[in-house]
């Protein structure tokens, strides 16, 4: 039986009068990879920084591993150890070398030895082809490079979730795929993940289910076969006509 790492139970979450997410309702197994696809602006980057305590929600409920997120005594740094994020933006410290931005967080949050991290810091960067730059800074890098560096800098806090949101958006085409075959290769290993993308391909690929959002809900739940081939609500359909017709 599949082991429920996070449960997500009618989530709803407002900026003043705008209901972003309205009800929201999702269960995520351990090593399941699940895809949200749907139109910008239906709340799908919102639902993510919610469950990752950067967004606070106005109802429902967050659990993660069978305990509650809600409340004011949650320790959210603590939290994003096991559910860690990546962005769309990198987030790395443009002042710090490469791997010094990969070494912050293990040791100040989780205070392991230099040591113990760097072992793992080389590895996974030898893993996405970048150990040559661990000593350059983050402005002699590009886009879908430093993108890999927020893997691996989220990876060597060994969470058990991580959230992607967005991560090929702000890349050159020719950048999206290094990126892409990393998170594929997580996938195979049996990583959690939530991920929103834009990607159709990739979330064909890499999607054990699809989540579609619109207006702030969830229309359809459906493995990515189903989806892509037979989408039950009509605006998952309208939303596939029309980026099929844009490709």
């Amino acid at each position: 039986m599949s082991e429920l790492l996070l449960e997500l139970k009618d989530i709803k979450k407002s900026f003043k009068n705008h209901h972003v997410l309205k009800g929201i309702n999702l269960n995520v197994n351990k090593g399941e990879v699940i895809v949200i696809l749907g139109p910008s602006g239906c709340g799908k980057s919102t639902l993510l920084r919610s469950i990752n305590g950067l967004e606070e929600i106005q109802g429902g409920e967050i659990n993660f591993k069978g305990k509650s997120l809600g409340g004011k005594d949650v320790n959210w740094q603590e939290v994003r150890q096991s559910i860690g994020m990546v962005f769309q933006s990198y987030e790395l410290f443009p002042h710090m070398k490469i791997i010094d931005n990969i070494l912050l967080g293990p040791m100040k949050a989780q205070k392991r030895s230099k040591e113990e991290v760097m072992v793992q810091a080389d590895a996974l960067l030898k893993r996405v082809n970048l150990y040559e730059r661990k000593n350059s800074y983050p402005r002699e890098l590009s886009g879908g490079q430093k993108q890999r560096i927020a893997i691996v800098r989220s990876l060597c806090m060994n969470p058990e979730i991580i959230l992607f949101d967005e991560v090929t958006a702000a890349l050159d085409p020719e950048m999206v795929k290094e990126v892409l075959e990393v998170i594929l290769g997580l996938a195979k290993e049996g990583m959690t993940m939530v991920i929103v993308t834009h990607e159709m391909g990739f979330a064909k690929a890499v999607a054990d289910k699809i989540v579609f959002m619109d207006n702030g809900e969830v229309c359809e739940v459906a493995s990515p076969d189903e989806f892509f081939n037979n989408p039950k609500s009509e605006r998952a359909k309208k939303f596939l006509s029309q980026f099929l017709t844009v490709g």
